[in-house]
């Protein structure tokens, strides 16, 4: 019997110690390159047309395994957090 070798995911880890991680849906990408968010998806997200995506990969043996949407104020709300205190011992 031979087995079928899977590559392993690099988000592995990370989805294993978060309670909400899963496979929400599958997207195709077209011949221009576009790809559309399931409606469902969006809705639950919150994502409306205008809205900004930050989009973050993450590597694995030098290739691109893996993509992460991050709604922008999010993101910014993140850096504001993580730089606030820095900011303010400079600012002293």
């Amino acid at each position: 019997m031979v087995r079928k070798t899977e590559k392993a995911s690099c988000a592995g880890p990370i989805c294993d110690k978060m309670s909400g991680c899963k496979v929400d849906a599958l997207m195709s990408v077209d011949e221009r390159g576009q790809m559309v968010l399931p409606k469902d998806l969006r809705d639950r997200a919150k994502i409306q047309p205008g809205d900004k995506l930050a989009v973050i990969s993450w590597e694995k043996d030098g290739e691109v395994c893996c993509l992460t949407l991050i709604k922008s104020g999010y993101l910014a709300d993140g850096v504001k957090d993580f730089l606030g205190p820095v900011m303010k011992t400079v600012f002293v």
